[in-house]
């Protein structure tokens, strides 16, 4: 085992709600899941932004993270991220800075460019509903940076207003995306870079290159830092792991063929009819026992020269969710 390439391992979760769950359980259950990874020694724990949709109750990535943050007490605690085009920089950055005031040295403000919804509930959202174009996003972002003490300018929304009156730490801000786009501006910004790996929609080695090529020393990093997300689920066996996953793949299947369903058990899912196509899906998805579910890591960290991996676990219940994240961080260090 290549221990040199073992990277600090962290967790991205949507608080999904199960088949027969309510979106208290499924808060309820992130929370578990929070203080788990602290105990099992991850590095940080990120909330997603998604709205209107009938399985993800992590629709405020800030009103949770205040609640994650103050039921752990050591992990870092962030948005895998916030929407940029659905807020003011202004509101983003009060926000942050209080859980910053709250948290010291604890929040991450991961931002993305999509509106994390589809077009009709992203316009319900703003009082304009034209979203961001590519122009207009990173004087966005340059706003919130700079009203969180990273000022790239002379001039912006920090020389009239003040997201929080007297500042001690600020935020980690993280750029997150899918797409070239957005590697190159985290790289021209100097920004670490988060990418989607587990979007499963391709791109990763050429956008995490093209961040590489674009990359400027900045006042807040030195040199390239990058995030790369992984699906993985692991259990005591690959027979165990591939049969708990079944609940997982039939949610992504549904969703790419334009619905929406509740995770199911694993009992009822490896009885579902659509289960067999459901497996036949290209997916990057890492499943099995942790040694095998480890080499496939190892290879992922090598092929992206990632600094970090941040692991998302699809899996009926918080119990087999934390069992996973359990023996990945024991078979990892």
């Amino acid at each position: 085992m290549t221990t040199t390439l073992h990277v600090p391992l962290s967790i991205l979760d949507l608080a999904i709600v199960s088949e027969g769950g309510t979106s208290a359980s499924a808060l309820a259950e992130t929370t578990d899941l929070a203080q788990a990874a602290e105990r099992l020694g991850y590095l940080r724990i990120w909330v997603a932004e998604h709205h209107n949709m009938p399985t993800v109750a992590s629709t405020n990535p800030a009103v949770l993270i205040a609640h994650l943050a103050a039921s752990t007490s050591k992990i870092k605690v962030g948005s895998g991220g916030v929407m940029l085009p659905n807020y003011p920089s202004l509101v983003v950055a009060e926000q942050f800075a209080m859980l910053e005031a709250l948290h010291p040295g604890r929040i991450d403000l991961g931002i993305g460019r999509a509106p994390g919804t589809d077009p009709a509930t992203a316009a319900a959202l703003r009082r304009a509903p034209a979203s961001l174009t590519h122009d207009e996003f990173p004087n966005y972002l340059i706003d919130l940076m700079g009203l969180l003490g990273d000022r790239r300018g002379e001039e912006g929304l920090w020389n009239r207003f003040s997201a929080t009156p007297v500042a001690e730490t600020s935020p980690s801000i993280v750029l997150l995306g899918s797409s070239g786009y957005s590697a190159q501006l985290a790289g021209y910004l100097g920004l670490p870079f988060a990418y989607a790996h587990h979007f499963d929609t391709g791109g990763t080695l050429q956008a995490l290159s093209l961040y590489h090529e674009n990359f400027n020393p900045s006042p807040i990093l030195s040199a390239p830092y990058t995030i790369v997300t992984a699906n993985v689920l692991t259990a005591e066996t690959e027979e165990k792991a591939q049969w708990l996953a079944a609940s997982g793949q039939l949610m992504t299947y549904a969703i790419r063929t334009g619905r929406f369903i509740p995770l199911l058990s694993p009992e009822e899912a490896n009885e579902h009819p659509d289960l067999p196509i459901a497996r036949t899906m290209r997916s990057n998805r890492i499943v099995g026992a942790p040694e095998s579910v480890v080499a496939q890591l190892e290879q992922l960290v090598e092929a992206t020269a990632a600094n970090e991996l941040m692991i998302f676990t699809a899996a009926f219940g918080v119990d087999q969710r934390i069992n996973s994240l359990t023996l990945l961080a024991q078979a990892w260090t």
